[in-house]
């Protein structure tokens, strides 16, 4: 399965080639490098050449960015209702993955449409896309959780700016893992459940994380936290070398055993250029859901 985050108007991806992809953001136009592009550019044309910014990667590991024109350190762009901030940072991101919009709109649908109060985890929750989504669709509860106090305060201001300050989101910085055994001790349950792992990182006192020895007993442990009548589950990744099946795996040999007569399936992500139509693969997910 291919979802396609092709519903965008604040973003477009134009164009894609020699290991770069050209987009514009709201009113600004960034090159980036992307692992996945591994064909030739066509042709170097003007806005390859006069970008707002250029991402150059160091040999050294890491990059910087080049700025040919003049552009903000931040701004606002929107999808549909939601809005968010744009921070290009020194890693290349710019503080959102457009093509998470896919998964946004399963789990808003998902949400609007379950005629009951459902509470939300977010885990390794980054700058708040589903965050923002969840509360936006009518969550009865979200709880963002993440590692990183720049990227908790980045989704707060999300939350903001989308005029969501009424709702009921738990913004929590701290080590997933042992926020979850917590919550397990405490008797909190979530009807739904998300989470975009890295493939490796750390914790705040240095907990390490390595998504293929830990991601099953992490889905596992989240099991304790599920309520009676969960409504879904999903698992997003960007670890190189993952199919969608690892996911489904998981998802079959935890939930699936824990609840019956629900569906779960998986596949890519992907966005479209609008130069040529060409498909940028953009990471996969797995997904379990009540039927």
């Amino acid at each position: 399965m291919l979802l396609l985050a092709d519903q965008w108007k604040d973003y477009e991806l134009i164009d894609m080639g020699n290991g770069e992809k050209l987009e514009r953001w709201g009113n600004y136009v960034l090159r980036r490098p992307d692992p996945q592009v591994v064909w030739p550019m066509e042709a170097e044309w003007s806005l390859w050449k006069n970008p707002h910014g250029h991402y150059h990667r160091s040999n050294k590991g890491g990059g910087q960015w080049e700025h040919k024109k003049k552009y903000p350190e931040q701004w606002t762009i929107s999808y549909k209702n939601l809005k968010f901030h744009i921070k290009p940072t020194g890693f290349k991101h710019t503080g959102l993955f457009p093509e998470q919009a896919a998964n946004w709109e399963w789990s808003m649908d998902k949400i609007r449409n379950a005629k009951r109060p459902i509470k939300v985890l977010n885990l390794f929750a980054y700058t708040g896309g589903a965050t923002v989504a969840c509360a936006a669709a009518g969550a009865a509860e979200v709880c963002h959780v993440d590692a990183s106090k720049g990227m908790t305060t980045q989704a707060k201001e999300n939350i903001k700016l989308s005029g969501l300050e009424d709702r009921k989101v738990r913004f929590i910085v701290d080590d997933v893992v042992k926020f979850v055994e917590r919550e397990i001790r405490r008797g909190n349950k979530y009807d739904a459940i998300i989470m975009d792992p890295p493939s490796y990182g750390r914790g705040p006192k240095g907990e390490v994380w390595q998504i293929e020895e830990k991601l099953f007993d992490f889905v596992n442990l989240c099991m304790k936290v599920l309520s009676d009548k969960p409504l879904f589950f999903l698992i997003n990744s960007y670890t190189t070398g993952f199919s969608p099946i690892v996911l489904e795996n998981v998802l079959q040999t935890t939930i699936g055993k824990k609840v019956k007569g629900g569906k779960i399936y998986g596949g890519e992500l992907g966005i479209p250029a609008s130069r040529d139509g060409k498909i940028l693969p953009c990471g996969i997910f797995g997904r379990w859901e009540s039927k």
